[in-house]
């Protein structure tokens, strides 16, 4: 049963909506993971077993659900993280999710993956504009594009290091899910009873790694998607080598893919400014903690020295407000903006946000928090999870 976006009172609801606007091998590529989808369901579950305290008798009629990061305001401690082939989930996917992270005050993170080339999201990103960057086997291309993305405003870096070699994906490998499209009967049949869909690619032409032309000069494609990007994936980039890459840029630098204490003081000793906290959505590595479990012991370690984001499996203001308790100074968005952008492009990227941000204030409020400060510890504690049940991000 459809519903309108209006409807849609959560996250689970967007991904109904996207599930019902997308043939089955494009939205399987939103939803699904790594091998069996453990970690994915971890993500989900270890929030289950994060508990909060609530409080009452305490006056939050003025409340603030604004923070700050890298100096710069934002509306609420929420950053549109980077993913790919969005122009796949809705036409010009990548200048739609820019456009909504501006209007809600909020950091856009451009993929290297992205659809659309970089002079043309610049133009729709706000002034919180930040960019990830997988490290390609050709530093000559790699600086010249840093120079480039530098040049255009992005003044944060995000360099994901949990890709050396790219996760198998199931789903992907089961659906023929490739770059091009590779076009089966099976996929031509569902493509034909999702007609809003098949008529925008029509319109706007079938989805291309952009990114990826701009620096290597020519469209990669592949088996599946995960064999496009390993074709200009580095698999010998490694501790010593990031002094590299710092001396290069000239903005703030934040390692994407920390999953312990030991690497998260060992991306400050390089010079990172900021880590995410991140298991890339249970993407990669199948089998690992949720980034929930490693939050605590990282931000321990760290102990204020640096920014921490989070991401992976967030799908509710409740799961931000339980980050911010455990000491995230934010958190990174995935799916949960992805289903918005599939049911209902730019619009329903900011319903997304829109469902995250009050959820946030009412369990704010609830937990007698009248600021994000103060509801830092505003929780009993985190025991050791079930392992099976939902999807994750």
């Amino acid at each position: 049963m459809s519903m309108n976006l209006q409807q849609a009172a959560s996250i689970s609801d967007l991904r109904e909506m996207a599930r019902q606007q997308l043939p089955k091998m494009v939205f399987d590529y939103i939803d699904g993971a790594a091998g069996e989808e453990i970690t994915a369901k971890r993500n989900r579950e270890a929030f289950n077993d994060v508990h909060l305290t609530p409080n009452g008798l305490v006056d939050v009629s003025t409340r603030s659900v604004g923070s700050q990061l890298f100096g710069s305001k934002v509306a609420f401690p929420v950053v549109i993280g980077p993913t790919g082939l969005n122009g796949a989930f809705w036409p010009d996917g990548d200048l739609a999710l820019a456009r909504a992270a501006a209007l809600a005050e909020i950091p856009f993170v451009l993929s290297t993956a992205a659809t659309a080339n970089l002079d043309t999201v610049s133009q729709s990103a706000g002034p919180l504009r930040w960019f990830q960057l997988y490290m390609m086997k050709d530093r000559g291309l790699v600086e010249a594009f840093l120079q480039r993305v530098f040049e255009h405003g992005y003044d944060v870096l995000q360099l994901t290091v949990d890709t050396s070699v790219s996760g198998r994906r199931n789903r992907d490998i089961r659906n023929g899910f490739t770059l091009p499209f590779r076009w089966t009967m099976k996929n031509l049949m569902d493509s034909a009873v999702h007609p809003r869909w098949s008529f925008s690619m029509l319109r706007s032409g079938v989805p291309m790694l952009r990114l990826f032309e701009d620096i290597a000069g020519a469209p990669p494609q592949g088996a599946t998607i995960s064999d496009v990007m390993q074709q200009q994936l580095s698999s010998s980039f490694t501790w010593i080598d990031l002094g590299w890459l710092r001396s290069r840029w000239k903005g703030k630098l934040m390692i994407k893919g920390i999953s312990s204490p030991t690497q998260a003081c060992q991306a400050i000793d390089a010079g990172a400014d900021g880590l995410v906290v991140s298991n890339h959505g249970g993407r990669q590595l199948d089998g690992t903690r949720s980034t929930i479990e490693w939050l605590p012991e990282i931000v321990a370690a760290v102990d204020g020295r640096t920014t921490v984001l989070v991401d992976s499996g967030f799908r509710s203001g409740i799961d931000i407000g339980k980050a911010i308790a455990l000491g995230a100074d934010g958190v990174q968005l995935g799916r949960a903006t992805l289903y918005g952008l599939a049911a209902a492009g730019e619009k329903g990227v900011l319903h997304a946000l829109d469902i995250l941000k009050s959820e946030l204030d009412r369990t704010m409020a609830l937990c007698g928090a009248r600021s994000i400060i103060e509801l830092r510890g505003r929780l009993e504690k985190l025991n050791s999870p079930s392992t099976t049940r939902s999807a994750g991000d």
